[in-house]
C-alpha cells in the first residue's frame, strides 16, 4: 500500500532534481527535430516573483511541456531585464550597488522559479546587465549607427522631474512618467534617437498579418503608429504693421472637406512662426512657455482648458482672397504632429468648438448628418464628427464626405501659392522617433566618444563593451557617470586627443527589443546573432506576456527585428508569430479598524454566502473585506508564492492559475480556491493508486473485443485527449482542467463499477488502465510534478515529461447515432435519433411513424419530404 495523501514536498524537489539529471530540458541547436520557440516576458529582478508572474510563466510551461511531448524541439529560455530605475532607486536608499542588489534579487527570484518546476532551458540564462550581454547591444547600437537609423539632435523631450530622466512619449502616460508617476516637464535636450520612423508603413501594414495577435493590440499598435492620408494646404499669410511674417503657412488636414468651416488657424508655441514673434513679443514668450510645462500628452491636452494668443496676422483662405482666418498660437497644438499648425473647424472637431467658445469665434457646420434638415441643422456643445452630406460649402454642397476631400484634393492641387501648389495629397504618421538617452547611471553605455576635433566618434569594435565603472557615488541626485573623475575621459580613437565618454545610458526598452534573439545562441561571443540558427528558431511561435507592453515593448521589438535585418544580424522582420495577452492576478482587499490595509496572510476568513466575514487571524479583530483589486505592495493585498508552495506545493499553484478563469480575463485568488485544486491533487493521487490495486496491467489485444461499458470509457478518454490537445493549441487552459475533470470523473466511475465485480474483465482493465495513463499525461504539463509521481504509481520506468503525447482515436468521437430535428411545414414538432448512416428511405419511414408529425399532418396527403443530411428533416404536407 502507497501512503494515502500526495506530499509535494517530497515529490517536487525529487522530480526537479531528476528532470535536471536528465537534461530534458536543454535545447540543442542542431536537434533535427521541428522547431517550436514559447516565451514568456522575461521579468525584471525586483526581489521576489509574484502571482502574475507564476500564472504568465505557468501558462508558457504548459505549452513548452505539450509541444516537446508532441516531438518538436522546444526553445523555452529564461532571463532577466536587469537594468532600471528601481535599482538605482535601492542604490541611494539601502547604500547598496545597482549590481549587488540586482544580481542578489536574481539568485532569489531564479530560486523562486525553479521551485515552480518549469521546463525552462536555464543553460541560456543571461541578465541584459550582464556586459557579454550589452557587449553585442553595443555593437547594434554601432551597426545601426552606420546604416543611418541612429540620429543625435535637439529636441524637446519629457523630463521625468523624480528619475530625472528623459521619457519616450510611449512612457508618458496621462501626462505622468510611467515609474514615478510624477508630472512630465517639457526640456530641450541633445539626444540620441533610433529612427523607428523610418519602418512607420512597415510598422503599420504588417499589423494586417499578425493574425494570431489579439486584435485589441494590433489596434493599440495602428493607432499610436497613426497612419493619416491628408492633404498638406498652404494659406498666404498677410501681416500687420512692424510685424514680420512668412510667406505662407502650411497646415496638415485629414478633413479638407471642412475648409468652408474653417474659424481660425492655430499654431503650436514652438511652430517658428510663434518663435519668431514670441522673440519681440514678452507675452507670447510667457504663454509659450506656459504650454510648455503643461506638457504634451494627449490626455492632458484633450482635458485642458483650450488656451490661445492672437498673433494679429491673418491666413487667407484658399477658395476665397476676401476671406481672413485670425492666427492664434494654441496650447492644443502640438510641433511633433503634422506641420505643427491646424486650421480649425469649430462645427466638426470638439477641441476646436471648446476654442472658439472660449475666445467668441463663428461656427458654422458644413457636414449634415444624413436625414436631418440642412435649414434646422446646428451645433450646440458638441461638435459633429459623423458622416453626411456637405453643406454650407459653395461648390461641394451635396457631396458625400469622400467625395467633398477628392474635390478639394484636385482644386488645391491645381491651384498655385509662389510657384507651388496650395494643396498636395501626403501620408502622415503620428509616430515619432524613438529617443533612448536617458541620464542615469544603471544601463547600458551609449558606445560613443565626443572629440572637440572630431566630432561624435565610435568606439571601435573591438573596444566593446564599454563597461560600467562600479566606483560611482549615489549620494547626490543626478547620474554619477557624470561626476566620474577617470572613466568619463578617454583618448579619441580617431585623433588620439582628448575625449569625452557619452554618459548618457540607453533606454532599458532597447534591452527587451532584441533579447529574445540572443536566446537562439546566447553562447556566440563574436556577433549579437547567428543569423542561420534565428532564422531556424524564430519568430517566436508563442509569446506570453501582459497588455501593457503592447505599445512599449512590443512596438520596439517589431522596429528592432527590421532594424536588425537591415545590418545583417536576422532575416526576418516580425519577432513574434503568436501574441497571448494574459489576464492580471487579482484579490480582496482588507482594511483594519484604522483603516490601514493588512495583507491576506493575516486575515482568517469565517462563514459564507451573506454570513461571510473576515477577522484577523492573530486578535480576532474584525476586518473589513473591501473591492477585489490587482495584487500590488501598496494594499498590500500579495500573496507569496513561496507561502503557497510551501501549504500546498507548486503543482497547486499552477492548476489554480491556470482553472479559475479564462486566461485572458483576470483571475481572483481566494483561498477557497486553491483549497479546492488542492483536494483535486489528493484525489488524482488516490484515483491512481485505486485503479492500481484494481488493475495490475493491461493486456495486449484486449481492446479489440470491447464491451458497452469498456467502450463508452475508452470514447471519454479519446475525447478528452482530443479535446485537451484543442485547447492546449488555443491557450484554453481553463477548459483543458473542465475536460480532465470529466475524464477523472469517467474514470471514477468505471473503476467503482469495476471494484464491485468480482473480476475486471481484459477489456475493461485495458480501457481503466488506458485512461489512467491518458489522464496522467493529459496533466502532466499542467501538474508534472503529480503527473510523475503517478505514472511512477502505474509502473512505468521512463519518465512522463519525457513521453511522447498520446495519439487520440477521432474515430471514437464520431457518435453512431445522431438527433435531427424534425419540421413540418416549416415548424419543429418533434426530434428524432436515428443512426448516423442511416438512409433517406429509412429516415422518412421513421420520421412519418412519430406521434407528433401524424397528428401534425392530420388527414393531408404528405408530398414531400426533405432530408439535409445530418441537419434537419421537413415534412411538406
Amino acid at each position: 500500500m502507497t501512503r494515502e495523501r500526495y506530499n509535494p514536498k517530497d515529490a517536487e524537489p525529487r522530480w526537479q532534481a531528476a528532470w535536471n539529471d536528465h537534461k530534458l530540458f536543454a535545447t540543442k541547436n542542431d536537434d533535427p527535430r521541428p522547431s517550436y520557440y514559447v516565451l514568456e516576458m522575461f521579468p525584471y529582478p525586483s526581489g521576489r516573483i509574484h502571482m502574475g508572474h507564476v500564472r504568465n510563466y505557468t501558462m508558457g510551461d504548459v505549452v513548452a511541456r505539450y509541444k516537446r511531448a508532441k516531438g518538436f524541439s522546444v526553445l523555452h529560455p529564461m532571463g532577466w531585464d536587469a537594468f532600471g530605475m528601481p535599482a538605482e532607486n535601492a542604490a541611494m536608499q539601502n547604500k547598496v550597488h545597482p549590481k549587488e542588489w540586482t544580481y542578489a534579487n536574481i539568485a532569489t527570484m531564479r530560486k523562486q522559479l525553479k521551485s515552480m518546476g518549469l521546463s525552462l532551458d536555464w543553460a541560456r540564462e543571461f541578465a541584459t546587465c550582464d556586459p557579454t550581454y550589452y557587449k553585442h547591444q553595443q555593437r547594434l547600437f554601432l551597426d545601426f549607427l552606420a546604416s543611418g537609423l541612429v540620429d543625435r539632435k535637439t529636441a524637446k523631450v519629457n523630463w521625468d522631474p523624480v528619475d530625472m530622466t528623459v521619457l519616450a512619449n510611449e512612457q508618458v502616460i496621462d501626462g505622468r512618467g510611467w515609474r514615478s508617476g510624477a508630472l512630465v516637464e517639457q526640456r530641450e535636450l541633445t539626444q540620441w534617437f533610433l529612427k523607428i520612423t523610418d519602418y512607420a508603413e512597415s510598422l503599420n501594414s504588417a499589423l494586417d498579418h499578425l493574425d494570431r495577435w489579439p486584435e485589441k493590440v494590433r489596434l493599440m499598435q495602428r493607432n499610436w503608429i497613426g497612419r493619416s492620408e491628408g492633404l498638406l494646404v498652404r494659406f498666404a499669410v498677410r501681416g500687420q504693421p512692424g510685424v514680420a511674417a512668412p510667406a505662407d503657412i502650411q497646415v496638415y488636414t485629414t478633413r479638407p472637406d471642412t475648409l468652408f468651416g474653417a474659424q481660425f488657424i492655430a499654431v503650436a508655441p514652438d511652430h517658428p512662426l510663434a518663435q519668431a514673434l514670441a522673440a519681440d513679443n514678452a507675452e507670447l514668450a510667457a504663454f509659450a512657455a506656459e504650454c510648455r510645462r503643461a506638457g504634451t500628452a494627449q490626455e492632458v491636452i484633450d482635458k485642458a482648458e483650450k488656451k490661445g494668443f492672437d498673433t494679429g496676422l491673418k491666413a487667407v483662405h484658399p477658395f476665397d482672397p476676401a476671406w481672413e482666418l485670425p492666427i492664434y498660437v494654441a496650447n492644443f497644438v502640438l510641433m511633433d504632429y503634422g506641420t505643427g499648425a491646424i486650421f480649425g473647424c469649430p462645427a466638426h472637431d470638439q477641441r476646436d468648438l471648446d476654442f472658439v467658445r472660449a475666445h467668441g469665434l463663428g461656427v458654422t457646420p458644413v457636414v449634415c448628418p444624413p436625414d436631418v434638415d440642412p435649414a434646422t441643422f446646428k451645433i450646440d456643445d458638441t461638435a459633429y464628427d459623423g458622416d453626411g452630406r456637405l453643406i454650407n460649402s459653395r461648390f461641394l454642397d451635396g457631396m458625400s464626405i469622400g467625395a467633398a476631400k477628392e474635390e478639394v484634393a484636385r482644386r488645391l492641387e491645381a491651384a498655385s501659392l509662389g510657384n507651388r501648389p496650395v494643396g498636395e495629397r501626403k501620408v502622415n504618421f503620428r509616430l515619432r522617433d524613438w529617443g533612448i538617452s536617458r541620464q542615469r547611471y544603471w544601463g547600458c553605455p551609449i558606445p560613443v566618444i565626443h572629440c572637440e576635433a572630431c566630432g561624435v566618434v565610435p568606439v571601435p569594435a573591438e573596444q566593446l563593451p564599454v563597461t560600467l565603472p562600479e566606483d560611482v557615488a549615489f549620494d547626490v541626485p543626478g547620474n554619477p557617470l557624470d561626476r566620474h573623475p577617470t572613466w568619463t575621459h578617454v583618448a579619441c580613437p580617431t585623433c588620439g586627443g582628448p575625449g569625452r565618454r557619452e554618459t548618457d545610458t540607453m533606454d532599458t526598452f532597447v534591452d527587451s527589443s532584441w533579447y529574445f534573439v540572443r536566446f537562439t545562441d546566447p553562447w556566440d561571443a563574436a556577433a549579437p546573432s547567428n543569423p542561420a540558427i534565428a532564422g531556424r528558431r524564430m519568430p517566436v511561435d508563442q509569446y506570453i506576456g501582459g497588455i501593457e507592453h503592447a505599445i512599449l515593448h512590443l512596438l520596439y521589438s517589431r522596429f528592432f527585428m527590421r532594424a536588425m535585418r537591415a545590418t545583417g544580424h536576422v532575416g526576418l522582420d516580425e519577432p513574434f508569430a503568436g501574441l497571448f495577452t494574459q489576464g492580471m492576478v487579482v484579490h480582496e482587499t482588507y482594511r483594519d479598524a484604522d483603516g490601514g490595509w493588512v495583507q491576506p496572510a493575516d486575515v482568517r476568513i469565517e462563514g459564507s454566502g451573506e454570513g461571510r466575514r473576515a477577522v484577523h487571524a492573530e486578535t480576532g479583530a474584525p476586518i473589513e473585506i473591501g473591492s477585489i483589486e490587482k495584487m500590488s505592495k501598496s494594499k498590500r493585498n500579495t500573496v507569496d508564492p513561496d507561502d503557497i508552495i510551501a501549504a500546498y506545493g507548486a503543482d497547486t499553484a499552477r492548476w489554480f492559475m491556470l482553472s479559475d478563469s479564462p486566461p485572458e480575463r483576470d483571475v481572483i485568488w481566494s483561498e477557497e480556491g486553491v483549497q479546492g485544486a488542492y483536494r483535486f491533487v489528493q484525489r488524482l493521487w488516490r484515483l491512481v493508486n485505486d485503479l492500481v490495486e484494481v488493475v495490475a496491467a493491461p493486456q495486449a489485444g484486449a481492446e479489440s473485443t470491447l464491451g458497452p461499458e469498456s467502450l463508452l470509457l475508452r470514447k471519454a478518454t479519446h475525447r478528452a485527449l482530443a479535446g485537451v490537445e484543442d485547447d492546449i493549441e488555443r491557450l484554453r487552459f481553463n477548459r483543458c482542467v473542465a475536460q480532465i475533470y470529466e475524464l477523472a470523473n469517467a474514470l471514477q466511475a468505471a473503476l467503482t463499477g469495476a471494484r464491485e465485480a468480482d473480476a475486471v474483465p481484459a477489456d475493461m482493465g485495458f480501457a481503466l488502465r488506458e485512461a489512467a495513463d491518458v489522464l496522467v499525461q493529459l496533466v502532466a504539463p499542467m501538474m508534472p510534478h503529480l503527473a510523475e509521481t503517478c505514472w511512477e504509481q502505474l509502473g512505468h520506468e521512463d519518465l512522463v515529461a519525457e513521453t511522447p503525447w498520446p495519439e487520440a482515436d477521432r474515430s471514437l468521437l464520431v457518435e453512431d447515432e445522431i438527433t435531427l430535428p424534425v419540421q413540418v411545414n416549416g415548424k419543429r414538432r418533434a426530434d428524432i435519433t436515428i443512426a448516423r448512416d442511416a438512409d433517406r428511405a429509412a429516415i422518412e419511414a421513421a420520421v412519418l411513424s412519430l406521434d407528433a408529425v401524424r397528428r401534425a399532418v392530420g388527414d393531408a396527403p404528405v408530398k414531400k419530404i426533405i432530408v439535409v443530411p445530418q441537419r434537419i428533416v421537413n415534412v411538406v404536407a
